[in-house]
């Protein structure tokens, strides 16, 4: 482990990863328009909000990174997961709302290779690792990819978002029973909800879904308004806004884990 790179092992057949919570920039601080427009679009307060999945067995890895410096949920070639639609680069310019980050020069080719040597690769090399620990012991893991953006984006969605998107790039990439049980859980809570809509699943659902090797990855993507107070309008002075003491979509996302953890322990 790493001082940007926190992995909790344990043993239940579950990993949940953190790819978008970190905030560190990566000595680059500099190069950015502010130090909160290169934090802007983190997934705030994701790690905290599902803390207790460990209390369930789960292992958890995280990257304190931000996304700014490199995302590590693209696909490393640089292709598009969503080919005509807005959304960010391996190592994003914009903000989600077209913003630039930079103040001078993008980064070039040789920086991008620099940061991926020294987080994508190493963030990824230890979740492969950790789900290859899991799966010589149970056979069958889910990896849940863990995501939340905020509820409105006109850049990249029309409208409000449902507060909770299940993307399985269009049921590829877990067992159909798996998706179902999720599906039902989000359900049963009276909230909105859909799957393989605007989000199918990142490069990390997409590249690790493999249900016929016994790795079935789907990703959860939640509107932030379940568990914060979103501002109309965010600015430095409102965000981002603080974890709500006693989060709405906490319960849901509790019935969520549980269910993945029934489906791994189920029969194959």
């Amino acid at each position: 482990m790493s001082d940007w790179l926190a992995i909790h092992r344990g043993d239940a057949p579950l990993v949940v990863a953190f790819p978008h919570g970190g905030t560190e920039l990566g000595g680059i601080e500099d190069r950015f328009v502010s130090p909160w427009r290169a934090r802007r679009d983190a997934d705030w307060w994701i790690a905290e909000l599902y803390a207790f999945a460990r209390d369930l067995g789960a292992t958890t890895i995280e990257t304190r990174v931000s996304r700014s410096v490199i995302d590590v949920n693209r696909d490393p070639s640089g292709v598009s997961l969503y080919p005509g639609m807005a959304t960010t680069e391996l190592c994003p310019t914009t903000t989600f709302d077209g913003d630039p980050l930079y103040r001078g020069f993008d980064p070039e080719e040789d920086e991008i290779a620099w940061r991926r040597r020294n987080f994508f690769d190493p963030y990824h090399a230890a979740l492969a690792a950790e789900l290859e620990r899991l799966r010589a012991v149970h056979g069958r893991v889910v990896l849940y990819d863990a995501h939340s953006i905020r509820s409105r984006v006109p850049r990249l969605f029309e409208g409000e978002l449902p507060q909770f998107n299940i993307g399985t790039n269009s049921g590829t990439t877990c067992a159909p029973s798996l998706e179902a049980m999720m599906a039902q859980a989000c359900d049963r809570s009276g909230h909105g909800w859909i799957a393989n809509g605007r989000f199918k699943g990142g490069w990390t659902t997409r590249h690790y879904g493999q249900p016929d090797k016994g790795i079935h990855a789907i990703q959860m993507e939640l509107a932030m308004r379940g568990y914060m107070d979103e501002p109309d309008a965010i600015s430095p002075e409102n965000w981002p806004a603080p974890l709500l003491p006693a989060p709405p979509v906490a319960p849901i996302l509790h019935a969520v884990l549980t269910a993945c953890l029934t489906f791994a322990k189920g029969p194959a």
